[in-house]
Order: structure tokens, then C-alpha cells, then sequence
């Protein structure tokens, strides 16, 4: 029996063509993953000579991985054709190796790699332990990976009123938040791939708005809005809309009126068995 089909794969690329033009603007979760699992790298003593990106965005962690953790050659890969673009424009300087590629298909041979990173990407693959045995394949053995993903407490605030202002107008919700892996399946995940010492960890990344419309605006910019296969395609109502941003104020706004967005970074981390 073939896997669900989770996410619209053609939609997220859309998506994320549309953003890249504009993602300096909007990057700031991106960016804020990238430090964290460099930092994540830092804890590790050996040196990586051919490594491999999956996800690259606009290039903010190909830039932080420049020159670092004895990387000689990096190829970064995206599955939005002008985020790639974005990317090698942003990384011309010292030459960065950048094109467009799946990660549910990835189009490298078996054993070439000494490290792979993914900095929230693989959150939108539909086959998730399938994409964990294509990246064990491609790294060499004692190979690591290390992935930043989003986790099952992501705009927590925005879902709840979502489907709440949705079945007040509207009689029935859709779904309208992605839905994310949890970490307590995640290191199991990694076991079941075939990855060694597996490690999976998270981070609660707090953001505050004046107005939820920004937060709107920001998954936009970023390419992380909604891309489920069953969602409803059509624009939400105004009626809706104007209840949940209504009700965002009503249940999260502080006492200088900002109001939370929750989001909740998974750190994935295993090795290939050494020989």
C-alpha cells in the first residue's frame, strides 16, 4: 500500500517560488534555526569535507556553514527553483554549488557525503522515514545529519482560533495549520532509519505580534503557508478571518497588547554505522 498523501509537494514548491523573491524581509525563523543547529555543530570535533544541504532557502545557513567544520565543498539543494537561484545569487562570493532538487527524491549516489544538513525543510515531505533512509544512504559511513524541523506545537494559538472562528461561521472547519511531527516519534524515526546514536530535541521559539494579520504576512513571506492536499482552495471568508483575528486579540494579547505565535523546532541528529 503506497504512503498518504500529505501535502500538495507542486503547491509548497509554488509557495516558496513566490517567497523567495522577498525573504530577507520574512527570514528571521529561518535564520534563527540556522544559528541554532550551527551551534549544534559546534559540539562536534570532526571535520566534514563534502557536505550536502537540503533546503537551502534564500542561503542563510550556507553562508553560516562557510569556511566551518572543515567543509571544502558544499552542495546546497531546494525544491523551489528560484529559492536555488535566490541562494546561489546570495552565495556567489565563494563559489557555493547550489541547484534545484526534491528531498523526497534526492539525486545523489549512495555513500558520497560526510555530513547532511536541513534547516526547516523536511517538515513538508510526505514520506518523512522515507526521506531518512535516502539521506542515510547518500552519507558515507560514520556520516552525520543533523535537521532543524518544525514540531507539533507550532502556532498552537493560531490553530485553535482558526478552527474556532471557521466552525462559528461557517458551520465546519478545514484544515488550515500544517500538521507537524511530534518529538517523541522523532527519535524513533531516526532508529527506524538506520541512523546510530539518534537524538531528537526541541526548542520553543517565542515571537510576539501587535497584529496577528503580520504573523500572516510573515508565514507568507517564508512560504509556510498552508499547502495540505485536502485544504480547502478557495480564500477564507472575511467574516472568518475578522472572527479569529477577533478572537487572537480576545485570548493571547498581553497587557501591551502583543500577542504570541508559537514555534516549536525539532533538532534531529544521527550517525551512519561506521564500517
Amino acid at each position: 500500500m503506497s504512503d498518504p498523501i500529505i501535502f500538495d509537494r507542486a503547491q509548497v514548491r509554488r509557495q516558496r517560488d513566490r517567497a523567495a523573491a522577498t525573504l530577507a524581509e520574512h527570514d528571521f525563523l529561518i535564520r534563527e534555526s540556522a544559528d541554532r543547529l550551527v551551534d549544534r555543530l559546534e559540539d562536534v570535533t570532526r571535520e566534514f569535507p563534502l557536505a550536502l544541504e537540503i533546503g537551502c532557502h534564500g542561503g542563510e545557513l550556507t553562508e553560516k556553514l562557510r569556511g566551518r567544520f572543515g567543509i571544502e565543498t558544499l552542495v546546497s539543494c531546494d525544491l523551489s527553483p528560484r529559492m536555488a537561484q535566490a541562494a546561489r545569487e546570495n552565495c556567489a562570493p565563494w563559489g557555493a554549488l547550489v541547484a534545484a532538487a526534491d528531498e523526497e527524491t534526492l539525486p545523489f549516489a549512495e555513500g558520497r557525503f560526510d555530513l547532511v544538513v536541513s534547516n526547516l525543510s523536511l517538515h513538508w515531505v510526505n514520506d518523512l522515514p522515507g526521506a531518512l533512509l535516502q539521506i542515510r544512504r547518500v552519507l558515507k559511513p560514520d556520516g552525520l545529519f543533523v535537521a532543524s524541523l518544525l514540531g507539533g506545537g507550532t502556532l498552537k494559538e493560531l490553530r485553535e482560533i482558526m478552527m474556532e472562528a471557521e466552525l462559528a461561521e461557517e458551520g465546519g472547519v478545514s484544515p488550515r495549520v500544517s500538521p507537524f511531527v511530534d518529538v517523541k516519534d522523532a527519535g524513533a524515526l531516526l532508529q527506524r532509519a538506520g541512523f546510530s546514536l539518534p537524538v531528537a530535541d526541541i526548542d520553543d521559539i517565542p515571537v510576539t505580534y501587535g497584529n496577528p494579520m503580520t504573523l500572516l504576512t510573515d508565514l507568507r513571506g517564508m512560504g509556510e503557508t498552508n499547502a495540505v492536499k485536502v485544504r480547502r482552495k478557495s480564500f477564507t471568508r472575511r467574516a472568518t478571518l475578522m472572527r479569529a483575528l477577533s478572537l487572537y486579540h480576545e485570548r493571547y494579547a498581553g497587557p501591551d497588547g502583543r500577542m504570541p505565535a508559537s514555534f516549536q523546532v525539532l533538532t534531529l541528529t544521527g550517525w551512519t554505522p561506521a564500517k
